[in-house]
């Protein structure tokens, strides 16, 4: 059973990246099944840090970039969800090529809802793992 509340589609989640910090780093949604959003984001100079390795913070934009698209379309069209909190574990360092990232609901709840994002890398292994928590709101005059 699907928890997708909105309607879905790879070409209308990727047109709400346009002119944004998601589109500046490459972010592109590339997947999504019943329970999960999936995205990929280049390792390269728009990614660095200054020692040429993939920027934490990179890891933790596409995790947040995903968790919190996924939890806006994981709740009706009279709410919407804002984050709270964010944290990260960077397991491997990456020069160049691609991550991917995908996210999974571990808790929707009426206030909140918590997704867990795993971040791989082009052979399948970890690179970052983040845990995303987010608050669901409810639109003034709905």
């Amino acid at each position: 059973m699907s928890i997708w509340k909105k309607p879905i589609s790879l070409e209308g989640l990727n047109a709400t990246s346009k002119n944004t910090l998601v589109e500046h780093l490459g972010i592109v949604y590339t997947e999504f099944s019943d329970d999960s959003l999936t995205g990929t984001m280049p390792v390269d100079s728009r990614t660095h840090q200054p020692l040429g390795m993939l920027h934490g913070g990179a890891s933790v934009v596409l995790a947040e970039t995903l968790g919190s698209l996924a939890a806006n379309m994981a709740v009706e069209e009279n709410k919407y969800c804002v984050g709270l909190d964010i944290n990260a574990n960077h397991i491997r360092a990456m020069r160049s090529g691609q991550v991917t990232g995908t996210a999974k609901a571990i808790h929707m709840g009426a206030t909140t809802q918590v997704w867990q994002i795993e971040i791989t890398d082009e052979r399948g292994r970890l690179v970052c793992t983040s845990r995303l928590t987010m608050a669901v709101l409810q639109h003034k005059g709905k």
